[in-house]
Order: C-alpha cells, then structure tokens, then sequence
C-alpha cells in the first residue's frame, strides 16, 4: 500500500431538519390546536483513530464527506428523524488543523478514540412550542439550523519510541531489519527507502520499544534536496534519536561532515530535535578490522566532540546491533518512570 501522511479533506455535517406548521383535525373538533412536530437533528462528522490503519492513502481518492440530513418535522405531534453521523478511520497519530485558520482541532493517539470534526445542525421547531394563552393557533415554526462545514488537514505522525536519522546508504533500513521483523528494501543505492517504516524491536518477553526508519537526508534538505524535509515530522514523536553514520563511506566523504549537515537540517526544520537525545551509532564496522573500527570510531567522535553515548556496529553482520537496542530500551524505560 502506497504510504501517505497528508491529506486534505472536506466535511459537512447535516443540516437540521425543518419545524412543522400544522393543526389537529379531527371530527367533532373544529378547534383542534397546534401539532406540529421539531426537525431532526443534522448527522454529524467524527473522526475515528484505528490502529488496522497506517496510512492515509484513502483520502487521495475520497476528499469530501457529508453527513445526513435531519428529517423535516410532521404534523400529530410527530418528530423528524435525526440524521446518521458519519464515522472516518484515520490511523494513530493523525494530527487534524482547519485549513483556513491553522487551528489545532484535535491530535489521535489512541486506538478507538473519537473526535467531532464537525456538528450536525439542530432541528427547528415546530408550531406547538409557540402557542400561548394569546395566541392559540401560532403559524410560527422555524427552520433547522445549518451543519459545520470545514475543510481539513490531516497529518500523520508515526507514533514511534526511536527515531533513525542519516544520510542514504547509511544503513538504517539494514538496521531496522537485523533489529525487528520489519523489512523495509534495502539496496546498494541513496534513497532506497522512500517512505518511514515502523518496526517493533523485542528484547525479552513483552519488552521492548518501536522503531521508525526515516527516509535519508542530505545537505540542502530543507531547500527541497533529495526527499526534502517531509518525513522529518515522524521524529516529532520520539523520545530518542538514533543518528547512523557510516563509519568509512566507500565514497570517501567525510562522516563527521554528514553528521554536522544533518545537524543544520535539523535546525531548519525543528530545532528541538537538536534537544532530544540523540546518540551516535557508526555502522558497517565489518569493512574495518578491528584495531581500524576503535580507530577511526574514536576520531570520528573526537572531532565531533560527542558528548552522548556512541556505538560501533554492523548491522548487516547484526554485531552489536542487539546491545544497542538493550540500551535503548533501559533508557526508555528510566524516561517513562519519569513520566
């Protein structure tokens, strides 16, 4: 399934349905008062968070929704019906704003939780709420009142423990996949992953955390270079950063270069990413031997002045892949109690 996180949409409730003008007429009584029932109510728009859905690709297809409207009101005291309400799933972690405003509507988190995006419109009255000592046969009712229409953004933020940061081809989908049962593609050219992808790392039992393999950034990003920044709202999320850096690029460039461009893109983007913990992962370590691996991991870290802790790994031999994500997830552990 293609993977979208932004939709715009359209929603209209139902309008309420009209009051009713009418009068009892029965034999014998040429008099019978007002009768005239209420309109229904106008269905109503919700949003429904689902975690069966991880994309909103189906808005690409579907962008206007419309509630039912109320049922007019009818004579013998009779009420309109009211209309249906209209229910769309949305995955966890959709973000809902209204497009004209920028207004921040509601944020969907929880699998079942439930968001009125739009009210339906109240039903109008009928003539028998008017009649008075003064006035016995009032031919007074009202109209329904309109639905809300609006027009929205969704936008999807992955709901993901740890985030994956770093240049195409630094392996953080060889990552993912020697960590969790997740298997994005994986190929010896940049970009290869075009979209995030989830993983659920297990470490013992019910233990452990989820994992989000954003697509790679280079320098120039926040200018619109290679995938822009549109996948970096995914880290919004997280509690930690993982920044992966090959250790010796075949190409020859500099990894303490990458890891500080990244740096500036984060910036751009949000610089409170630049606050979240953030620590350094050197990948494909099995290209070095093993005194060239302490080596070069060392001046890596020196000229960085890294300050966070920092790893030396193989994902694709899956050394040390494992000690990494035990780490990660005493951490998160000591972030939650803290909660």
């Amino acid at each position: 399934m293609k993977f979208v996180d932004e939709a715009i949409i359209q929603v209209h409730a139902g309008d309420g349905g009209d009051g009713c003008v009418s009068f009892r007429r029965e034999k014998f009584i040429p008099l019978g008062g007002p009768n005239g029932g209420d309109g229904g109510k106008g269905g109503s728009v919700y949003l429904l968070a689902h975690s069966g859905i991880n994309t909103l690709v189906e808005f690409r297809y579907q962008r206007h929704f419309k509630a039912q409207r109320g049922q007019n009101g009818m004579g013998s005291d009779r009420y309109g019906k009211g209309g249906t309400d209209i229910t769309i799933r949305v995955p966890l972690g959709t973000v809902v704003t209204q497009v004209n405003t920028g207004e921040l509507i509601g944020d969907l988190t929880n699998h079942g939780e439930r968001l009125l995006v739009a009210q339906g419109g109240k039903g109008g009255l009928g003539n028998i709420h008017f009649k008075s000592s003064v006035n016995r046969s009032p031919r007074k009712a009202t109209l329904g009142t309109p639905g809300e229409a609006r027009e929205l953004k969704l936008e999807l933020k992955l709901l993901a423990d740890v985030g994956l940061l770093g240049f195409p081809n630094a392996g953080k989908s060889t990552f993912i996949r020697a960590v969790s049962a997740a298997t994005p593609r994986v190929a010896d050219y940049p970009f290869t992953t075009l979209h995030p992808n989830l993983g659920v790392v297990h470490i013992s039992g019910e233990q452990g955390f989820v994992i989000a393999d954003i697509p790679g950034l280079i320098e120039g990003a926040a200018e619109g270079a290679g995938l822009g920044m549109q996948f970096l709202r995914h880290l919004s999320r997280t509690r930690l950063l993982l920044h992966m850096v090959d250790i010796a690029p075949l190409d020859g460039s500099d990894p303490v270069h990458q890891v500080s461009a990244i740096e500036q893109e984060l910036a751009r983007f949000d610089p409170s990413l630049l606050d979240r913990p953030r620590w350094l992962v050197l990948n494909k370590a099995d290209v070095l031997s093993e005194g060239l691996q302490q080596h070069r991991s060392e001046e890596i870290v020196a000229k960085l002045a890294w300050r966070q802790p920092w790893f030396v790994v193989s994902a694709v031999a899956r050394t040390r892949t494992m000690e990494v994500c035990e780490k990660v997830l005493r951490f998160l552990q000591e972030q939650r109690r803290q909660d």
